[in-house]
């Protein structure tokens, strides 16, 4: 079940609230609909709900605010947009994403692939996916996690007829197992025909709670639809003959040649234009709207509404509707819908007393905005009134339940990462090839494709730019927090992206140096395709720096929210790092820290196994060059940035 008691949002400067003292319930194993018009605080409320906003108020999922449960995806399954993944990814790709991240194994795919459908659309790339394929997409994402309720904001919008009522048919399964829907909708048709309740929502007020049998006989109106070449002729002469006969009939002309005919039925309607002679081309019972709103005049029609009614006196056929005639009509709609409404309080005993006990109004009778709640809290009195809801604070998203299974299948869904390293190898052996046929470049610089005028190696940059992509990606297309917009800065995630693009820089070092090695042999033969005498050092340094150019990339993507930014912050590290490290190395120096590795020895009072003082010396060596000590300057600096963004984010 689904409770929202007091939902408010944060009114912005003077305008008043989207959404004010909302409160209502959803039951499991029934479809509940909120309906309003665009603008009536529908999505708002939904946010509210989900603390995804800001606002005042709480509501309890079983019985439990969502912030209380330990695995929210388990409990509601959400939907309030199209699904953000990156459009190279594969359905079977983006769910096993998911997957790794609500902490559910991985033939959970293969089942909701089934329950929505996309069988033989599985391999298919996000970026090709229509308008449904993409709605069942997003459905499939909610139902990974088996949720007891499903909040969704419009999922028929923009759906054909048949998908809308495929779509219907998997939120009343849902509701036959014993869970909750509630979904939203501007279509009062549809909230009718599909859910069991329907909320209405009405300038972020809620005017109506009522089962959707009350619904569709108080607040739809029944109307028959005529289409006929003569519209225009047509409405005039049933407005006149309802004048005479001193009857209600409005007509109201739609798009082309149809009308929408209220208070009227079809034998009626038939006989007119068989005794005028009208051809007509349809005529049928149709279930009306919410009643008829103005619209700008069609021609053949000085307006497109036409009221007959007793308060009319004009005898003409072509006579508009006048604004009296309109406020009248209209109060006499809302006292029906008032009276149907105040029928169906009642019914619904649970919400009544949490509304009571809350201080929100019913459903019928407006109660105060949220400035007169806001002043009448102020008050001397305050103190015998109730209290406001409590407020709403908008937490950071959780960081997925398997973060190294989530990164590893983030990096190889799609071919950016493998497009990424070819370009990387081709271009490195073929700049070696070039370097080793002008000469003077050193055998180590050989091997790694490093010219002395460029900053950095292809391999690094690719590194660098690897894992700049680690976060970036997140950031454009963030599926973990699509909702939020935004990406959870855990030290989880963080460290399971730091251990994939380590692994990533790792293999992509090797890889270059030999094919640069093989690609020496081939052109030019056995005598630049030698190993170095002191590998293991230079080794050492090559593995240090392109796993050092990844680990940059990947910290100022997460903090600068880019990738560009994760890349540039690579290329900062030669291009300005360095000079001043050469510039404070360079200088005049009294002391030397030779014998580091025994006084390390005697602090940490035990020996080093295996000679690992050489190690521990050839490691201070590394760090103590110009572009080691940049290196570790910048990553010290950037894993700083990062975690005070991340502690300052969860004081907030």
């Amino acid at each position: 079940m689904i409770q929202a008691i007091g939902l408010t949002s944060t009114p912005r400067k003077e305008l008043p609230p989207a959404v004010d003292d909302v409160s209502f319930e959803a039951r499991p194993g029934r479809v509940t609909a909120l309906l309003g018009a665009p603008g009536a605080g529908k999505t708002t409320t939904l946010r509210l709900m989900l603390e995804l906003q800001r606002g005042r108020g709480i509501t309890y999922f079983r019985g439990r605010p969502l912030h209380r449960i330990a695995h929210p995806s388990r409990e509601a399954g959400v939907l309030l947009s199209e699904v953000p993944g990156h459009p190279a990814r594969t359905i079977r790709g983006q769910l096993g994403m998911v997957c790794a991240a609500v902490g559910v194994p991985i033939r959970r795919v293969d089942e909701v692939i089934e329950v929505v459908g996309l069988v033989s659309l599985c391999d298919e790339r996000l970026g090709t996916l229509s308008r449904g394929m993409d709605r069942r997409l997003g459905l499939a994402c909610a139902l990974l996690s088996d949720p007891h309720a499903l909040v969704l904001d419009d999922p028929a919008g923009g759906l054909s007829v048949a998908e809308g009522r495929w779509l219907h048919e998997i939120l009343r399964a849902h509701a036959a197992h014993g869970g909750t829907v509630l979904f939203s909708t501007d279509d009062p048709k549809e909230a009718a025909r599909t859910a069991d309740r329907v909320i209405t929502l009405e300038g972020g007020r809620l005017v109506a709670d009522q089962e959707a049998a009350d619904f569709a006989r108080t607040r739809l109106r029944p109307r028959v639809a005529v289409r006929s070449p003569h519209a225009a002729r047509l409405g005039a002469l049933l407005a006149k003959e309802a004048r005479a006969a001193q009857r209600s009939v409005e007509v109201v002309r739609e798009d082309g040649n149809r009308l929408s005919v209220y208070g009227s039925t079809c034998a009626d309607i038939g006989e007119t234009a068989f005794r005028h002679g009208i051809l007509v081309h349809q005529l049928a019972d149709e279930t009306g709207d919410m009643g008829p709103r103005a619209t700008l005049p069609a021609e053949g029609l000085a307006s497109a509404t036409v009221v007959a009614s007793v308060l009319l006196t004009s005898a003409s056929a072509t006579s508009t509707l006048t604004d009296d005639a309109l406020t009248d009509d209209a109060s006499t709609q809302d006292a029906l819908t008032d009276d149907a409404s105040t029928q169906d309080a009642p019914a619904t005993d649970e919400p009544a007393t949490a509304v009571a006990a809350t201080g929100a109004h019913t459903p019928d009778e407006p109660g105060p905005t949220a400035e007169s709640r806001i002043r009448a809290a102020a008050s001397p009195g305050a103190r015998d009134l109730p209290q406001l809801p409590p407020p709403i604070a908008v937490r950071q998203a959780p960081s997925p339940l398997r973060p190294l299974r989530y990164e590893l299948r983030r990096a190889t869904g799609v071919g950016t990462g493998y497009l990424t390293s070819i370009t990387v190898l081709v271009s490195s052996a073929l700049l070696s090839v070039l370097l080793a046929r002008i000469g003077h470049t050193p055998q180590p610089r050989l091997l790694a494709a490093w010219p002395r005028d460029c900053p950095l190696p292809p391999a690094a940059l690719g590194a660098g730019l690897l894992g700049a992509l680690a976060f970036g990606e997140e950031f454009r297309h963030p599926a973990l927090a699509a909702d939020r917009g935004t990406v959870p800065r855990r030290l989880g995630l963080l460290a399971a992206k730091l251990l994939v693009a380590s692994v990533t820089a790792l293999a992509l070092a090797v890889l270059t140096v030999g094919c640069d090695l093989e690609m020496l042999y081939l052109v030019y033969g056995r005598d630049l395709a030698g190993v170095p005498a002191d590998w293991l050092s230079l080794s050492a340094s090559w593995i240090g720096l392109t796993v050092g150019c990844a680990w940059a990339g990947v910290l100022a993507a997460g903090i600068f929210r880019s990738t560009t930014a994760g890349l540039a912050a690579v290329l900062a590290v030669p291009v300005v790092v360095v000079p001043l490290v050469q510039k404070t190395l360079t200088g005049p120096s009294v002391r030397k820290a030779a014998g580091f590795s025994e006084r390390l020895r005697e602090l940490l009072l035990m020996q080093w196994p295996f000679g690992g003082a050489r190690y521990i010396a050839a490691g201070a060596r590394l760090v103590a060059q110009p572009v080691g000590s940049a290196l570790m300057l910048s990553l010290t600096a950037l894993l700083c940035a990062y975690l005070l963004t991340t502690l300052r984010s969860r004081v907030r």
